[in-house]
């Protein structure tokens, strides 16, 4: 396959399910506010009743064609919404986490995945291949679910300091000044049974912490209003409890403090199941 993309290309990956649907709606529309291109992918494996058993042509020419059906039908949808959206789709027999991995890699500015999808012959966004994807990308991932038509409510991002808890700020602000609302910028952090200093000290370093990570950002976005959170518990059950009035939680990949491990731990894996809205993960950008 040709997996060459623009700079300004959102892919989709699209198996035909509800939730695939959803994802190619969001995409859509983020393409839209964004000016970007908007690429449909149908990643298919054939599923085969015996591991040995050999494809013949008729079986991979009935499978491809069906790829190419349900591609032609998600791209007329789009189209119908009269938006003037460039966009366009592609059928590959291929595994679906390594291709869209391989279209992110080849210059698409953001990989968008439904949190699961359909068995037969796609498995295109079931959970394992979302994660897949949003672990080992090197691009912005954004993993579809709960209210993913909102848009009303925040963008929520995690905040702790590390290099990708910078690339999701810049997303984050971004998408607020794109959506016309407001960022909330959370940092998370757990109190120790026995802490070494006051609580009302412990409460004053962390906000000193949040407010210094929000600085630059807040000069350069005077537009977007901030409203920064220092909360007390877990990160993932903070940012759950956040996303169910948010349209956007945005986290960096993985990060130290409060959010550590995240997406390689229990944090990104808890949020891409449980959170209530879309979830963005943020990539330290490639090293020049």
């Amino acid at each position: 396959m040709n997996a060459t993309v623009s700079p300004r290309r959102i892919v989709v990956g699209y198996d035909g399910s509800d939730e695939a649907g959803w994802a190619v709606d969001w995409a859509a529309t983020e393409a839209e506010r964004t000016g970007s291109q908007l690429q449909i992918v149908n990643a298919y494996q054939i599923a085969w009743p015996g591991a040995y058993y050999v494809a013949v042509a008729e079986q991979t020419d009935a499978a491809r064609e069906a790829g190419e059906q349900l591609i032609a039908d998600i791209v007329g949808r789009v189209r119908e919404r009269g938006t003037g959206l460039d966009v366009f789709g592609i059928a590959v027999e291929a595994p679906p986490a390594a291709t869209l991995l391989e279209l992110g890699d080849a210059g698409a500015s953001l990989l968008v995945v439904g949190n699961r999808g359909a068995g037969g012959l796609t498995n295109l966004l079931m959970g394992a291949v979302s994660q897949q994807v949003a672990t080992h990308s090197r691009v912005p991932v954004a993993v579809i679910r709960g209210r993913s038509a909102a848009t009303d409510g925040p963008v929520v991002a995690g905040v702790d300091g590390s290099p990708s808890s910078e690339a999701a700020l810049a997303l984050a602000f971004e998408a607020a000044r794109a959506r016309g609302t407001h960022l909330v910028a959370v940092r998370a952090h757990v109190v120790p049974p026995q802490p070494s200093l006051p609580l009302a000290d412990i409460e004053t370093y962390e906000r000193v912490a949040l407010e210094s990570a929000l600085d630059g950002w807040v000069q350069k976005y005077p537009d977007v209003r901030v409203e920064p959170l220092v909360a007390t518990g877990r990160a993932a059950k903070v940012l759950i409890g956040l996303s169910h009035t948010a349209q956007l939680v945005v986290v960096g990949s993985r990060g130290h403090g409060g959010f550590t491990g995240l997406l390689l731990g229990s944090v990104g894996q808890q949020l891409m199941h449980h959170a209530e809205c879309p979830v963005l993960i943020a990539h330290e950008p490639k090293a020049a």
